[in-house]
């Protein structure tokens, strides 16, 4: 996940405060010092951290805590609260709606991954049912419509521009009109960008943003240049209404939360990050569950979310009857695997499950964990229908190994790596024989409460702890079925 090293050092300062045997004056200043270090480490403007500090030593007043109250709960949800509001700029984006046309702007300096996020952009909502179309207004770049052209195929995505035409302004009232008379429901725009803050960059872009009227302009962000990002934020808005911003490259640098808290603090919405070069390495931004992946609290609406994408909805209650009667093969374990791989790059989704910490999926070791899970599929592939189908690990013996390991092109050694996590596995799912996913209202607090305790038998003790233990694990029955 992005901002792992902020997102860990945070998570620790709260793990120790929590560890403490009494919460003092000491014990906090302790843990806020710890925070604080981790912030301004990622760039976040001094009076920023500042503020922060001031709010919530102003919430938690350690002396004037009765003692009933659980003090390391309301210190907890304080440092929630006040990242959020650090990130928060108060006021919503245009939201596109589907089925009606909306064109939208991208503007931004040469180097910001301008034209990638437009692809991105578009690819995202064409996998949510719009129908997007990408116009190149770029014609300052020699190569920008060759990318742009190269990205929309691959995405398959309609695309207009030119060749021989060197004015953005005609390119851009063409590719507009050309697709609102095709119906498209997403027209975006994507033009110049220089190697700094120029005049006639400014100039253009208002003649472009005159010309086709956009519904939203977009400001594309480079992270690397952390609490600069205020300055030059600020910049485009004097000179276009810039509705909303895209912070790219945040995997990449520790910056990323400079670049994001001085975003918020001009007021301009962040509605998604740049997560990596591949087209599904793009999340929307949205404040709260992205504080809570940050310390460790997950997202489950957006885990739901990715899940309700790749399972087709007739195989969810079938998938849901099988978890419940704790009947776990590995043909289960095979299709689990595909849809893991479904979901998008796996650190991404690991942070929204509570109790996961972001450092301990490294970028590097991401692609590692990619990589395993195909070459356990290809072990699979190369198994009979009796192997996949029988809820008994021993049947596959020395022999059967052997030939596995031939069919895949693998070693026995990790054939035998592949069934000991299946294993592991099986016992999880076992564990959780007799819980119940929750449904919207299905169930009253009684049933959630013994639901919970279920649950929490089948949960390793580390990750029961990291979610905030039963209550946690009771609220988390509790959004589910919202």
């Amino acid at each position: 996940m992005v901002l792992a090293q902020l997102g860990g050092t945070i998570t620790r300062a709260i793990q120790q405060m929590s560890n403490a045997t009494i919460i003092d004056e000491k014990v906090l200043n302790g843990c806020l010092n710890e925070i604080n270090r981790a912030l301004l480490n990622a760039d976040v403007r001094f009076q920023l951290v500042r503020d922060m500090q001031s709010n919530i030593k102003r919430i938690v007043s350690i002396d004037d805590l009765a003692a009933g109250h659980n003090k390391r709960r309301i210190i907890q949800q304080a440092i929630f609260s006040e990242l959020c509001n650090m990130l928060d700029p108060g006021k919503p984006s245009f939201t596109p709606k589907k089925g009606k046309t909306s064109v939208i702007m991208f503007v931004g300096l040469q180097g910001s991954g301008k034209t990638t996020t437009c692809t991105k952009y578009a690819h995202y909502h064409q996998k949510k049912g719009w129908k997007p179309a990408l116009v190149c207004a770029d014609t300052f770049r020699a190569g920008a419509f060759d990318q742009l052209k190269q990205d929309a195929t691959k995405a398959k995505i309609p695309f207009y521009g030119s060749y021989t035409e060197s004015d953005p302004v005609k390119i851009a009232v063409e590719g507009v009109e050309t697709f609102k008379k095709e119906n498209f429901d997403l027209i975006i725009v994507d033009t110049s960008g220089r190697h700094k803050q120029e005049a006639a960059l400014f100039e253009e872009m208002r003649q472009v943003s005159e010309a086709t009227k956009p519904d939203l302009i977009v400001f594309v962000m480079d992270s690397s240049i952390g609490q600069a990002a205020f300055d030059q934020a600020q910049a485009f808005k004097q000179s276009v209404p810039v509705g909303a911003v895209i912070v790219t490259k945040m995997d990449g640098h520790a910056k990323g939360g400079g670049a994001l808290s001085a975003v918020a603090a001009t007021k301009s919405p962040v509605i998604f990050i740049g997560t990596g070069e591949h087209m599904d390495e793009f999340e929307a931004f949205d404040v709260k569950p992205f504080v809570s992946r940050l310390l460790g609290m997950g997202d489950w609406s957006g885990f739901m979310d990715k899940i309700r994408e790749v399972v087709p909805e007739d195989q969810q209650p079938e998938l849901l009857q099988k978890l419940s009667e704790g009947y776990f093969t590995l043909r289960i374990m095979y299709e689990h695997v595909q849809n893991i791989l479904k979901l998008g790059p796996i650190g991404q989704v690991c942070s929204m499950l509570p109790g996961f910490s972001s450092e301990l999926m490294p970028q590097g070791r991401e692609k590692e964990s990619q990589a395993k899970i195909k070459r356990y599929m290809t072990m699979m592939d190369s198994m009979t229908n009796e192997e996949l189908d029988s809820s008994n690990p021993k049947i596959v013996n020395e022999s059967r190994s052997a030939r596995i390991a031939r069919g895949s092109g693998c070693d026995v050694g990790e054939v035998m790596e592949m069934l000991e996590e299946y294993k592991q596995l099986g016992k999880v799912w076992r564990n959780m024989k007799g819980v119940k996913i929750p449904t919207r209202g299905a169930m009253n607090t009684r049933s959630r409460n013994m639901n919970a305790q279920r649950m929490s038998r089948a949960l390793p003790p580390q990750m029961l702890q990291q979610m905030g233990g039963m209550v946690g694990l009771q609220k988390l029955m509790k959004q589910m079925e919202q």
